[in-house]
């Protein structure tokens, strides 16, 4: 049982550990290493197999290159809030070259993409923990949060969250 939250509503709790999704359409051999380069200096990672996927919103009218797709499990270093947190993947979604095209009509090239998939909150320093009197409540605070703007998961998500689960998450 995991609870789903919304983003806004976590903001400013301090994040210990997450689980991202990145994916890349567009020189993947190069930008993926590159990332996992820069996830690293912020903590420990572990990671899923690589998927390659077809873009799910390609037709035969307009086809779409493959994504490459991986899960990583980060355990952060230094805690930071999960705003902290999604400025850090922004800008290192623009480190690898990120550039967000608004013409719907031409092929998207995505060097990085970096999805927050899951989150577990620092039960120390969060202020839910603070103000909880119920074991439940505190309990449920130490279990992964899914970002309820990201659920349900694609299957290549749900594939790499599983593989992290099974090799020892």
């Amino acid at each position: 049982m995991l609870t789903q939250c919304s983003p806004e509503t976590l903001q400013v709790q301090p994040v210990v550990e997450v689980i991202v999704a990145l994916g890349s359409n567009y020189q993947a051999e190069k930008y993926l290493p590159l990332a996992l380069e820069c996830l690293v200096t912020l903590g420990q990672i572990r990671l899923s197999t690589a998927f390659q996927n077809p873009d799910f919103t390609a037709t035969l009218e307009q086809p779409k290159p493959d994504y490459t797709n991986q899960c990583v499990h980060l355990i952060l270093a230094t805690p930071m809030s999960l705003q902290q947190l999604q400025q850090t993947f922004k800008n290192l979604e623009g480190d690898c070259n990120r550039c967000r095209q608004t013409d719907l009509n031409q092929v998207r090239r995505v060097t990085m993409d970096i999805d927050i998939l899951l989150i577990k909150l620092d039960d120390n320093q969060n202020s839910l923990s603070r103000n909880t009197t119920s074991k439940k409540t505190a309990k449920s605070l130490n279990q992964w949060i899914i970002m309820a703007d990201r659920y349900p998961f694609k299957t290549h998500e749900r594939a790499g969250i599983e593989e992290l689960i099974l090799s020892g998450l």
